[in-house]
């Protein structure tokens, strides 16, 4: 028999300071105000029953004590017409935790700052359970998910990418998509294939439709692998897939072999030079680009030899439209650099936390936490 999903109907809100929560749970009807004011201001529902109409009408049902939390007074609401019930949680107690806020301080300060577990409870004096149900805690919700309750809209140009990593002595990815400096998904494949980028990126793709039906990715930002081009290119068919071009101009210098250091620099700098100092790029100016980096194998032949240049040519051929695709639009991001830098973060982190490397444990929610975290 399948089992009924239950929604969660335990609500947080923020009073500001705990003065205010003590004193507005002694006036029923200002509480209730408050509670109602609030969930409706930050675009949150509460899940009524099938039949009901919603509403905000309201009224208080029971309360309880919270025993280890010095007998804290936690009220419970109740809607008139459907007889839904719905705790509310004032901001500094959290579910079923009893976590006072100066310890959940002490947690999140020792996951961001990069302490080691065994170092946390030296000098923080904080246990390393504490930590780990601050990230449970945490990880119920997706990083999409928490941008989007934030008043954030989707956005149309981001950076997909992946990190390789170590999981019990074997290579998995993270696979991240990033706008500007927030992490909007970060996943985890076992494999490098395309599928299984596809699959791990597939939940960004679902909260962004049934959050917005319309929403339309207009360009993505890749380091050139081919699995996570194909990919996101399965998943956003009308959207441009670009290549980062500092990734491009990194990878000529083990293209040219046999040959000395400085000429290796200094063919480096020319191609660089190609793909950032180009003229001003819309209709034919992208085709000047690429005629420009077809006329750069010559030039490897006179300083490198017909072998490098043939080996720079087969390379251009294939990766030059995701090059050409970056530059000529505008709103493409350039570079990936803020997404390699958040990547390096996270996998020192993860690497931490034995209970991520479980054989059988679910790694998700540690990665929704991390990147709850780090937005």
């Amino acid at each position: 028999m399948k089992k009924t999903k239950r929604h969660n109907r335990t609500v947080h809100v923020d009073f500001q300071e705990e003065s205010t929560y003590y004193r507005l749970i002694e006036d029923g009807s200002a509480f209730l105000e408050f509670v109602v004011a609030y969930v409706f201001s930050i675009g949150f529902q509460f899940f009524h029953k099938s039949h009901c109409s919603g509403g905000s009408n309201f009224t208080r049902h029971s309360h309880y004590a919270r025993v280890r939390l010095g007998g804290l007074r936690i009220w419970r609401i109740q809607c008139c017409e459907c007889k839904r019930t719905f705790s509310i949680l004032p901001h500094f107690v959290q579910r079923y935790r009893s976590m006072p806020p100066t310890v959940a301080q002490k947690a999140m300060i020792a996951i961001y700052g990069g302490l080691s577990l065994e170092n946390t409870s030296l000098i923080l004096n904080v246990s390393a359970m504490s930590i780990w149900r601050l990230l449970i805690s945490l990880g119920r919700f997706h990083a999409a998910k928490v941008l989007l309750n934030s008043g954030l809209s989707l956005p149309t140009y981001f950076q997909g990418d992946e990190k390789h990593t170590k999981h019990l002595k074997q290579k998995a990815y993270l696979t991240t998509i990033v706008d500007r400096q927030l992490i909007w998904h970060l996943g985890w494949a076992d494999a490098a294939s395309a599928q299984a980028f596809e699959n791990s990126y597939r939940p960004f793709q679902q909260i962004a439709l049934k959050h917005d039906s319309t929403h339309q990715v207009e360009g993505i930002l890749t380091d050139g692998y081919d699995s996570t081009r194909l990919s996101l290119s399965r998943l956003f068919p009308k959207a441009l897939i670009g290549s980062c071009l500092l990734h491009a101009a990194k990878k000529i210098p083990a293209r040219i072999q046999g040959v000395s250091s400085d000429i290796r620099q200094a063919l480096s700098r020319s191609f660089t030079k190609k793909l950032f100092d180009p003229p001003k790029l819309s209709g034919l100016e992208a085709f000047s680009v690429a005629q420009r980096l077809r006329h750069f194998p010559k030039k490897v032949r006179l300083l490198a030899g017909e072998e490098n240049a043939q080996r720079v040519k087969e390379w251009i051929d294939e990766k030059k439209q995701g090059w050409i695709n970056t530059i000529k639009d505008s709103n493409m991001p350039k570079t990936s650099t803020f997404l390699d830098q958040a990547h390096r973060r996270i996998d020192r982190k993860l690497f931490m936390m034995q209970t991520f490397h479980h054989r059988t444990g679910d790694k998700q929610p540690f990665l929704n936490a991390l990147a709850v975290l780090f937005n």
